[in-house]
């Protein structure tokens, strides 16, 4: 079996020429027609600068999918009952069986929160874990952010694999301590390409957007999707992932 994922930054759908509007996010996503979708970036009734809507709601219901959200931020909104989040998301075609959200609480609160969505999907009859991480620019957190993934993933007997925004370039002492446990799906489908950047991404010159997958999987063809490059401050990413028998 071959599914295909997709992980992208939304900017919480804040594109490059500063506009608000989500529809050509929306837009990007149907273009791939992806089975499983990684969204960093992502508000949910968080402020006027997008609409106070739940953004991974709006996006599931136009796609027809399921979802699980999970916040690196929250902040209580009294006035209206109601918390204010901002983090992560996933949206997928097939059942989701169980998620998880873990935030990173590594150190004092002087850096945004970051957090890692945990999923358990049950693609036709095999249940593969994904896993949707935005990682800190600060060395520091980033290291101890990159290990407890890596250690999380390590649990795992089924096929699993994690997207989103790394804050990291390729060939980096961070990205070598995740390839040393996992394959980079981007360079495991292109070898010898020097491609994959996503940012910024009307001029992209870093590849800082990843799709990482263990042993249960191959990874047949990736793609950075440079559709409608205005959308967001990042391009997406895709890969094609043959799924190995046990």
């Amino acid at each position: 079996m071959e599914i295909k994922v997709m992980t992208f930054n939304i900017h919480h759908g804040k594109g490059t020429d500063k506009k608000q509007e989500l529809d050509r996010i929306l837009e990007v996503i149907k273009s791939v027609k992806a089975d499983i979708i990684g969204l960093n970036e992502v508000d949910k009734f968080f402020s006027n600068r997008s609409k106070f809507i739940d953004q991974t709601k709006y996006l599931a219901r136009a796609l027809q999918m399921n979802y699980a959200y999970g916040p690196a931020i929250t902040i209580e909104d009294r006035v209206n009952n109601r918390q204010k989040q901002y983090g992560n998301a996933l949206l997928t075609r097939f059942p989701i069986i169980h998620s998880t959200n873990h935030p990173f609480d590594f150190l004092p609160k002087i850096i945004e929160d970051r957090s890692l969505l945990e999923v358990t999907i049950k693609a036709e009859e095999q249940n593969i874990t994904a896993y949707v991480a935005h990682l800190s620019f600060a060395p520091l957190l980033h290291k101890r952010q990159t290990s407890f993934i890596l250690n999380q993933m390590k649990q795992k007997d089924s096929p699993c694999f994690v997207m989103g925004d790394w804050n990291m370039n390729r060939r980096s002492k961070s990205w070598k301590l995740v390839t040393n446990t996992l394959k980079d799906a981007w360079l495991e489908a292109n070898p010898s390409s020097q491609g994959g950047h996503t940012y910024p991404s009307k001029k992209p010159r870093m590849g800082l957007d990843y799709i990482f997958i263990n042993k249960g999987f191959n990874a047949v063809e990736s793609s950075v999707i440079n559709k409608n490059a205005a959308a967001s401050d990042h391009l997406p990413v895709t890969a094609t992932l043959k799924l190995l028998s046990p």
